[in-house]
């Protein structure tokens, strides 16, 4: 299945039904009476965040949702049907935007988040709504209203634990593969990635979610090679797992371009719990291993770790860390909403190279 983070659909919620215009004509009943019934209420669109998608594809294919109308009044009070309803059934992480592309109706990021993008129209009234003591056989009634009528963004920024950022060809997409299921595309020439996977990771009993996104180059923010147009996904990641591959010949500025990268698109990026990682550790000789690792060292502020997917070394270091910064993470928010209950009341270290 191919991945799409963004589409734009036309929706439209039903007309009302229109009121009836009826009298009763029933034996033994003298003087009868106005009877028509109010018309139904037409359908209306929601929009649903559900489990098992990652990606809008769906909607590339169709655009445009119509809820039915609603029916009409008719004779004996009977009111119409309410208009069937239409529900765009999307990925959890999915924001909803009005036509602008910049009013953020809604953000759906929970499973069974519903939310109601257009109403249907009103029913109108029968005639027996209009019945007065000084009318007591009217003849009109209202027709139903209109539906609402607009064009919506939507717009997938994926929910992950953990995001993988990097250079093109720094061993995300093997790191990836190497400890979940996922079977992203892997190459040696930059761009393998064209769009991110998504991926369970399992350690120590607990499972988390990584995601790998496509590779930053110098520029990006201005549309250099893939530009940032998936970078969205990592504003929604709790930890940055920065890897470096340790065939670059200038490490540190490999690190720097991406950070760089990063604070152009949005400056709460860089501020986001991150660990840094020499990858690909397997292609160089040690000295030259310890030699890029004291660059990387002094570059990013702390100390890397070293991995190699192939190999399979340091993986299991890596993991624990990206676990205890989520649970640490996870700890925090739960102490914080603990507090704001209380005040208002409710609502790894790098191990030697072993090769």
């Amino acid at each position: 299945m191919k991945f799409l983070d963004k589409v734009k659909v036309y929706v439209r919620s039903g007309d009302g039904g229109a009121g009836a215009v009826s009298f009763r004509r029933e034996k033994f009943i003298e003087f009868g009476g106005p009877d028509g019934g109010d018309g139904g209420r037409g359908g209306d669109v929601f929009i649903e965040a559900v489990s098992g998608l990652n990606t809008l594809i769906d909607y590339r294919y169709q655009q445009h949702y119509r809820a039915k109308i609603g029916m009409h009044g008719m004779g004996r009070n009977r009111t119409g049907a309410k208009g069937t309803d239409v529900t765009l059934k999307v990925p959890v992480g999915t924001q909803v935007f009005a036509e602008d592309e910049e009013t953020l109706l809604a953000d759906l990021t929970e499973v069974g988040q519903v939310f109601r993008v257009a109403a249907g129209g009103n029913g109108g009234f029968g005639n027996w709504q209009f019945k007065s003591s000084i009318n007591q056989a009217p003849r009109r009634a209202n027709p139903g209203l209109p539906g609402e009528e607009l064009t919506i963004w939507l717009q997938l920024k994926l929910i992950a634990d953990a995001g993988v950022v990097g250079l093109p060809n720094a061993g995300k997409s093997t790191f990836l593969a190497s400890v979940t299921a996922a079977r992203p595309k892997i190459a040696d020439y930059p761009f393998t990635t064209l769009h991110p996977n998504l991926g369970v990771a399992t350690v120590d009993g607990h499972e988390f979610v990584i995601a790998d996104i496509p590779g930053l180059i110098e520029g990006a923010h201005e549309g250099v090679g893939i530009g940032d147009r998936f970078l969205g996904h990592v504003e929604r990641t709790r930890v940055l797992l920065h890897l470096v591959s340790a065939v670059e010949d200038d490490v540190a500025g490999a690190y720097a371009t991406v950070r760089r990268e990063l604070e152009l698109y949005d400056e709460g990026l860089i501020e986001k719990p991150e660990i840094v990682a020499l990858s690909q550790a397997d292609t160089v000789d040690d000295e030259t291993r310890r030699d890029k690792l004291d660059a990387l060292a002094e570059a990013s502020g702390t100390k890397p770790l070293v991995l190699s997917a192939v190999t399979r070394h340091g993986l299991p270091d890596v993991l624990r860390r990206l676990r205890r910064e989520i649970d640490g993470l996870a700890d925090d928010a739960a102490d914080q909403e603990a507090e704001d209950r209380r005040r208002f009341g409710g609502s790894l270290a790098e191990e030697d190279w072993r090769g």
